[in-house]
C-alpha cells in the first residue's frame, strides 16, 4: 500500500490555497455583517462567480470548470471556514443541478448546467413541502400534461436561496398511484409566469442564505423540462442525495475547523492566573478532542468524496456516515470553541458565536441524522458496507 494513497494531488491542494485566499480577502470580512443584517454574502456570490467557483462541479462539456467530487468538498469546505452561508452558493448550486446531470436530456444539460456555469443563475432544489419532510416521497405537488406542456402546482417548503437563483429542480408527483414511482422531476425557472416566493424564514443560523417558501400557481413549461422519464423523479432526488450530502459533511469540516482555529489563537493570547489558558490540561484535552474529531470527519469526507466520484456501490453509507459524523462533529466543536472563549463566545463581538448557531443546520438538512442512521443502518443490513 502506497504511504502516499491518501495525499491530495498537487491541482487539489492548489485549489485549496486559491479558494482560501478568496475567502480571506472577499468572504470572512463580510460573514459578520451578512449574519447581523441576515443578507444575501453578496460579495462571496460575486467573487465565487469571478473565480469559477460559483458551481465548479459543472463539466468541462458544459463550460464548467470541471471539479471531481473531492476539489469540490475542498471548495465548499474552505468557504464553510469563513462563512456557512457563502458555502451554501456552490452546495446548493450542485445539489439543484445535479438531477439534471443525472438524468437530464442532452439538450437540458447543455441549457441548464451551460447557463449556471456562465453565470446566468443559481440552481435550487425543490423536494421538501409542508407534509413532505424526512417522508420525502409523500408529494403534494401536482404535474399534469397539457398537450406538449406540464402544468404544476403546489408548494415547496424549506428551499435555499429561493428567489435568488434562477433555476429550480422540483419534483412533483405526475402519477399518484404510484407514490415515489409516480413522482418526476422538472426544471422550472423564475422568471415562469406562476412562480412567487414566500417571506424569507427567521432562522437561528445562516442567515446570510436566504431559505423561502416557493409557490407553484399553474406554472405552465414546455414538455422538455421533464428531467429524464416520467416517474424517475425520486430515483434522481435520491441519487442525487447520495453524493450532496457529502458537500453538507464538507461545511460541517469547514466550520469545525474555523472555530478551532479561532480558539486555537484566543487560548494562546488570553492570560488567567499569571499563564495563558492554553496551558492548563483541562483546556489542552479540549482542543486535541476537538481537533482529533475534525480530523477524522475530514478524512471520513474525503473519503465518501472518492466514492462519489468513482460511483461506488457503497456511496450511500459513506456519504450518509461522513454527513451525520461530520455534523455531530460540527455542533461539538464549535460549542466548545464558544466555552473556550468564555463569555466572550457568546457575544457576537467573536465569530464562534455564529458558527455554533450555523453549525446546528448541518444536522438537519439534506436529511435529519436520524434519518442518515436509518440508511447506514439499512446498507449495513444489505451488506454494501465497504471492507476497505
Amino acid at each position: 500500500m502506497s504511504a502516499g494513497m491518501y495525499a491530495l494531488s498537487e491541482e487539489q491542494q492548489e485549489i485549496r490555497t486559491v479558494i482560501r485566499a478568496i475567502c480571506d480577502d472577499k468572504i470572512a470580512p463580510y460573514a459578520a455583517d451578512v449574519d447581523e443584517q441576515a443578507r444575501y454574502p453578496r460579495e462571496a456570490h460575486d467573487a465565487l462567480l469571478a473565480t469559477g467557483f460559483f458551481a465548479p462541479h459543472v463539466p468541462e462539456a458544459y463550460g464548467g470548470a470541471g471539479a471531481d467530487a473531492l476539489a469540490t468538498v475542498i471548495v465548499i469546505e474552505e468557504i464553510a471556514r469563513a462563512d456557512l452561508s457563502a458555502s451554501l452558493i456552490p452546495a446548493v448550486n450542485k445539489l439543484g443541478s445535479l438531477p439534471v446531470q443525472i438524468g437530464g436530456s442532452e439538450e437540458l444539460k447543455k441549457k441548464y448546467l451551460g447557463g449556471l456555469a456562465n453565470g446566468d443563475g443559481g440552481f435550487s432544489y425543490c423536494l421538501s413541502e409542508p407534509d413532505a419532510g424526512s417522508d420525502a416521497a409523500n408529494q403534494k405537488t401536482r404535474a399534469v400534461r397539457d398537450g406538449d406542456h406540464w402544468i404544476l402546482n403546489g408548494v415547496k417548503r424549506w428551499i435555499t436561496n429561493a428567489g435568488e437563483s434562477e433555476y429550480y429542480t422540483v419534483l412533483a408527483m405526475t402519477d399518484p398511484e404510484k407514490r415515489s414511482k409516480g413522482i418526476s422531476a422538472f426544471v422550472v425557472e423564475k422568471s415562469d409566469p406562476g412562480v412567487s416566493f414566500g417571506a424569507p424564514e427567521k432562522k437561528l443560523g445562516i442567515k446570510g442564505s436566504p431559505t423561502r417558501e416557493v409557490y407553484l400557481d399553474n406554472v405552465r413549461i414546455p414538455g422538455d423540462r421533464l428531467i429524464g422519464e416520467e416517474g424517475r423523479g425520486f430515483e434522481y432526488a435520491m441519487k442525487t442525495l447520495d453524493h450532496t450530502r457529502i458537500t453538507i459533511a464538507a461545511q460541517a469540516v469547514g466550520i469545525a475547523q474555523g472555530a478551532l482555529d479561532y480558539a486555537l489563537g484566543y487560548i494562546q493570547q488570553r492570560k488567567q492566573f499569571g499563564k495563558a489558558i492554553a496551558e492548563f490540561q483541562g483546556v489542552e484535552f479540549m482542543v486535541a478532542d476537538m481537533g482529533m474529531k475534525v480530523e477524522a470527519a475530514r478524512q471520513l469526507t474525503y473519503a465518501a468524496a472518492g466514492r462519489s466520484e468513482r460511483g461506488d456501490a457503497d456511496l450511500t453509507f459513506f456519504g450518509a456516515a461522513a454527513k451525520c459524523f461530520a455534523s455531530d462533529v460540527a455542533m461539538q466543536v464549535t460549542t466548545d470553541a464558544v466555552q473556550l472563549l468564555g463569555g466572550y463566545g457568546f457575544t457576537r463581538d467573536y465569530p464562534v458565536e455564529r458558527m455554533m448557531r450555523d453549525a446546528k443546520i448541518t444536522q438537519i438538512y439534506e436529511g435529519t441524522n436520524q434519518v442518515q442512521r436509518i440508511v447506514m443502518a439499512r446498507q449495513l443490513l444489505a451488506g454494501v458496507q465497504s471492507q476497505l
